[in-house]
């Protein structure tokens, strides 16, 4: 949790420049941030002395007023210069951050640098001052000019508050903190206490992981900002260095456990309760790892940690929110003011906001509200569970008289409804039996019509075509009829030879008579076509039209495939058809029955394919007859939709439709599956989503059982 605004400050970095000219900072009495007036030298081996690092030439002006010098394995050497015109010459450095394994600062005094050191891994008691900030005092004359290094090193993350003030606004600062602070430990510990007794009372584990995250929660800021090293592992500096991460770590694992339990996210949210031990898991392993000296690898095992449990945190707020669950409003609302708190505290560290008593202090603040605003969640979740459980008492009571009075009105009404059902099952049947007859007769109709729309747009294009010739045709014949005319005129005229010839050449150029044969030619090439195309179409008719034939025959299976193509050729749009005939004899069987089979799957192919390309071209349609042992094998292939594995254990059940109301009645692949096993043939499918469906018919040449 406390990693969170951390994560934030890495892109301060990115803000770096290289220091040309370092003006000294001005003091003139009043606590001033001296971050941006301060070069920076990283010294990654930790080998530099005093003397190495101020001849180095590669310190690097700091642009924000809190330098962050990340998570490194790098100590770092930190300059700056400052012009006392103040009139006080006692000055005192505060680095307000309490988490620093090395803090050595060099100061001039009598023509040498002195240092004054401090680190977090000694005893609190053996600090000059008594507070868990870094603390440093120097004399500077006044108007006077001096420069000053600072040395640090740490194994957390280093973030470098630096202030510059007399000993008294130091104080005076430092007491103003201490107050804001004891506010915030003394609402930490009203809040644990509070809920721990409405736990007692309630007994609800939501209470007791809530208050284990607060407790957690407040050790982890107070132990951010110095408070335990101060007051709790004063002479114990080790454990305040394990506090570190493994408090935080805890309060994070309790959160967790306290989301799950206040919204019940194994009912409400099951996909995402799933991911809940991931974040727990994360933070035990920064833990252990802390516990074994990884202290950098801790770090950054937290920092993943805490990224994790807030988008998942937020993702299971959001959802249950929006389910309707109030109390979930209320811990949203609670968490993103927290977080609130941490970026407007990170954006004041990254110099985007500037540093005041708000600004400084958004992240307690943050954090105030949301352990007080949680309580407020936790009673109304109270509240809602009473009410429910109320109204399903109610709802249990009102069910259970409604009940009773319904079992006595139906021992009442028993008898009569038995002898009433018994009647309406007779009569019942004989309609199931008639509408039987009716849904089949339906069938048969609906594949008329598709018959009768196919032939019709079939036939109507040919047709089109040669009555569109007929008009040009007779223009052509009668501007023939005309030169017939025009010769026999000059013939029957006086003139010579010479001059008849002429005017027939003029006659014939003027006509464009040569033009004329060619046109003539071309329109009854025309007509020819369209009458051999209707030909064509008409034979396909015939040899389809055998449906309602009762007769076993021998039978060409291509010829009737290509029959039923026929049929549904004004259905195929963009769709590109693959015909594979192969030479298979003559099949013994009912044509027109086998041709209401084909019918039937090509249709639903041709559904499948506009179904999966719309109008756009890509869909196919593969049609392959072979023969294998006496039986003749006939494929029907698309590349549509896909039919699911469990949409293929009921596709030849009757009544079983995947189409829209209106688009189909059920009965086609049923009617279709009892042809094909009355013909002692078989049918399978074989399909998956995406991936188009293939339908395998397998028909015996020879056929010997009548069909029904």
């Amino acid at each position: 949790m406390k990693k969170i605004f951390f994560l934030l400050f890495y892109l301060q970095a990115l803000l770096a420049v290289r220091a040309t000219a370092q003006a000294p900072v001005v003091f003139t009495g009043q606590n001033i941030i001296i971050g941006k007036s301060v070069s920076i030298l990283e010294d990654s081996k930790d080998s530099y002395d005093l003397q190495t690092a101020s001849k180095s030439g590669g310190f690097v002006q700091s642009a924000i007023e809190t330098p962050n010098l990340q998570l490194s394995k790098s100590a770092f050497w930190l300059k700056f210069s400052v012009r006392n015109e103040s009139s006080s010459d006692r000055l005192m450095l505060m680095l307000q951050y309490p988490t620093l394994t090395v803090c050595d600062f060099y100061y001039p005094e009598n023509g040498h640098y002195e240092v004054q050191k401090l680190s977090d891994t000694v005893k609190f008691s053996r600090r000059k001052y008594q507070h868990q900030d870094f603390l440093f005092d120097f004399k500077l004359p006044k108007d006077s000019t001096a420069t000053y290094y600072l040395h640090v090193k740490s194994t957390e993350q280093m973030v470098l508050p630096l202030i510059l003030g007399t000993p008294a606004h130091v104080g005076e600062s430092l007491l103003k903190v201490n107050v804001l602070w004891g506010i915030f430990i003394g609402l930490i510990v009203v809040m644990v206490a509070y809920n721990f007794f409405i736990y007692l009372f309630t007994r609800d584990r939501s209470y007791i992981f809530y208050v284990l995250y607060v407790t957690f929660i407040g050790l982890t800021q107070t132990t951010l900002s110095g408070y335990t090293y101060r007051f709790l592992f004063s002479d114990l500096p080790v454990l305040f260095h394990k506090g570190i991460i493994i408090f935080p770590a805890l309060a994070g694992i309790t959160a967790m456990l306290f989301v799950k339990a206040f919204l019940d996210t194994r009912h409400r949210t099951p996909k995402l309760n799933r991911l809940f031990p991931v974040p727990i898991f994360l933070y035990s392993s920064a833990i252990v790892l802390r516990l074994a000296g990884v202290d950098q690898v801790s770090y950054r095992m937290i920092d993943i940690s805490a990224l994790t449990t807030t988008v998942l945190i937020y993702a299971v707020a959001v959802k249950i929110s929006l389910q309707g669950y109030r109390p979930a409003r209320y811990f949203l609302i609670a968490w993103t003011i927290f977080f609130a708190g941490i970026i407007l505290f990170t954006l004041r560290n990254l110099g985007v906001l500037p540093s005041s008593a708000f600004t400084n202090h958004t992240m307690e603040s943050g954090m105030a509200f949301e352990v007080t605003m949680l309580p407020i969640a936790l009673a109304d979740r109270i509240n809602v569970l009473k009410k429910e459980k109320e109204l399903s008492q109610a709802e249990a009571l009102r069910t259970a008289q409604e009940n009773e009075r319904i079992i006595r009105e139906q021992n009442v009404l028993l008898e009569v409804r038995v002898k009433e059902r018994t009647s309406e099952l007779n009569t019942a049947l004989e309609d199931l039996k008639q509408t039987q007859t009716q849904l089949i007769e339906s069938e048969k109709m609906a594949s008329l019509g598709q018959l009768t729309a196919g032939i019709a747009h079939e036939i109507n294009n040919p047709i089109n075509f040669v009555t569109s010739n007929v008009s040009p045709l007779r223009r052509d014949i009668n501007m023939i009829f005309d030169a017939i005319d025009f010769m026999e005129s000059v013939a029957l005229s006086d003139g010579s030879a010479a001059d008849k010839k002429a005017q027939l050449g003029q006659y014939k150029e003027e006509q464009e008579l040569g033009y004329l044969q060619t046109e003539v030619t071309h329109l009854l090439n025309g007509i020819y076509n369209g009458a051999s195309r209707t030909a064509e179409i008409v034979k396909g008719l015939r040899v389809f039209s055998r449906l309602d034939e009762d007769d076993l025959k021998r039978a060409d299976i291509n010829e009737g495939i290509e029959s039923s193509m026929i049929i549904l050729n004004n259905q195929l749009g963009k769709i590109k058809v693959v015909r594979q005939y192969g030479e298979i004899p003559l099949v013994e069987c009912y044509p027109g029955k086998l041709n209401q089979v084909f019918l039937n799957i090509l249709s639903n192919g041709i559904y499948a394919v506009h179904k999966h390309f719309g109008d756009n071209s890509g869909g196919e349609i593969t049609i392959t007859t072979s023969v294998e042992d006496d039986h003749v094998l006939i494929s029907m292939r698309d590349n549509g939709i896909g039919i699911d594995e469990e949409t293929q254990k009921k596709i030849f059940d009757p009544f079983f439709t995947t189409k829209d109301v209106g688009e189909g009645t059920g009965l086609g692949m049923s009617i279709a599956y009892n042809t094909i096993k009355k013909h002692n043939g078989s049918i399978r499918v074989n399909s998956a989503p995406g991936n188009g469906a293939e339908f395998i018919i397998g028909l015996p040449v020879s056929h010997k059982v009548k069909i029904n």
